[in-house]
């Protein structure tokens, strides 16, 4: 019964994440990109590619204004050229902000790198992540 309960809830979640993104439409292209540097409570960076004309616009505001928006989006399990450091990265074309978000799919980004093969399932089901303590520091160079 409780591993019936937890896919239910990991389901539900799923489908919540995927409703409070919004994900419709037409991406931008890779020129039209912009790169913003996310820091969590770590300590450790993490450079995220935006390709929406509307989100580049909202995490610059952001970045302007010292908010502190959660990140949202489905992740890819490679590393991205513009973030080497980690084996994992943000669909670009997912990224969002949330005032918040579930629990069942924070984690620091350490700690994400450590668990690779375990998201997903019920770590990040449906590979989403919102990292709370993420926080948008400064939009950097593309690379």
């Amino acid at each position: 019964m409780r591993r019936i309960t937890t896919r239910i809830a990991t389901l539900a979640a799923t489908a919540l994440l995927a409703l409070a993104t919004g994900q419709s439409g037409q991406a931008g292209a890779a020129a039209d990109a912009a790169y913003f540097n996310m820091r969590d409570i770590t300590g450790h960076n993490f450079v995220i590619e935006i390709t929406r004309p509307e989100v580049i616009k909202e995490a610059r505001e952001i970045v302007a204004n010292g908010d502190s928006k959660i990140v949202i989006g489905r992740l890819i399990m490679r590393a991205a050229g513009y973030n080497p450091t980690w084996d994992f990265h943000f669909n670009p074309d997912t990224v969002s902000f949330a005032d918040g978000a579930p629990e069942v799919c924070d984690s620091t980004i350490p700690y994400v790198e450590d668990h690779l093969d375990e998201v997903g399932g019920p770590f990040l089901p449906g590979y989403y992540w919102c990292p709370w303590s993420g926080r948008l520091t400064a939009e950097v160079s593309a690379p």
